[in-house]
């Protein structure tokens, strides 16, 4: 891990590129943002033909899951307006993660706009890539920590729900796609089969804690949306006690995995 570095330099025309590239991604993700939500646009839950409702599939969490959006939209538009501030301008960790943040922002608008046309599997080729840059940004915020409980809160913050979020939603829109393209098992292998991909969710919150640092935003977002995975499957249709069950221990299994890996590094 490197050493967060306190020496302040002056911004380059490359760092005002840099920030006027992260305000026109953000302002291209608040279009999306009132595409998706119904504002000018189909909500998310109705466009593809319902594919991607709350009901949808085995693994597709519970309809309050998705307030997660509201800290994480928030906390983009914070990381805007933060990298804008005069001693924050040439700072090495924006530097480091400012156009992934804006590429993130840009995938996410993507995301939503695709699935306004039906085109599933765009969405899966979008939304992981997403994963993917979120993955390297989170992995670049390790790299260049910060000893600012204003910036941890913000940024690391920020983004390790985005990334744990996101994930979940990656293996969802994964299943939906699969399904929706004919692979649409039935009954006990259905249920099987999800607790699999459950299974699968719950290793990558362990590789995160181990690979990413011991980030306890990543983990509660993705027990968050793994948690109501359970709780749609507990109390509504499909339901399914094995899957709802399922995803309770994956949960555990990525919260407990944060404690771990933190005692792992000491």
């Amino acid at each position: 891990m490197s050493v967060a570095t306190t020496t302040s330099t002056a911004p380059t025309s490359a760092d005002r590129v840099r920030q006027v590239g992260v305000t026109l991604a953000e302002v291209f993700c608040v279009v999306g943002t009132l595409v998706g939500v119904g504002v000018i646009g189909t909500r998310v839950e109705e466009s593809s033909g319902g594919a991607l409702a709350a009901d949808a599939t085995l693994v597709a969490p519970a309809g309050p899951a998705f307030s997660i959006w509201t800290p994480i939209y928030f906390g983009l538009l914070g990381y805007t307006v933060w990298q804008w501030l005069p001693q924050q301008a040439a700072e090495p960790r924006h530097r480091a993660i400012g156009w992934l943040v804006a590429a993130s922002m840009v995938l996410n608008a993507g995301w939503l706009l695709v699935t306004q046309q039906g085109w599933l599997w765009a969405s899966v080729v979008v939304i992981l890539a997403l994963a993917g840059v979120l993955g390297l940004l989170v992995r670049r915020l390790e790299e260049h920590p910060t000893y600012g409980h204003a910036e941890t809160v913000l940024v690391d913050g920020t983004f390790g729900l985005y990334l744990g979020w996101v994930t979940v939603a990656s293996v969802a829109n994964v299943t939906t796609t699969l399904i929706e393209s004919g692979v649409d098992p039935q009954g006990l292998v259905a249920e099987v089969l999800a607790v699999v991909v459950l299974a699968v969710a719950a290793g990558l919150g362990v590789l995160y804690a181990r690979r990413l640092g011991a980030r306890w935003a990543v983990a509660a977002a993705m027990a968050w949306g793994l948690a109501w995975i359970a709780v749609g499957r507990l109390t509504d249709a499909p339901s399914s006690v094995l899957v709802g069950i399922a995803a309770l221990v994956a949960a555990g299994v990525v919260l407990a995995a944060v404690p771990r890996a933190a005692a792992s590094r000491q």
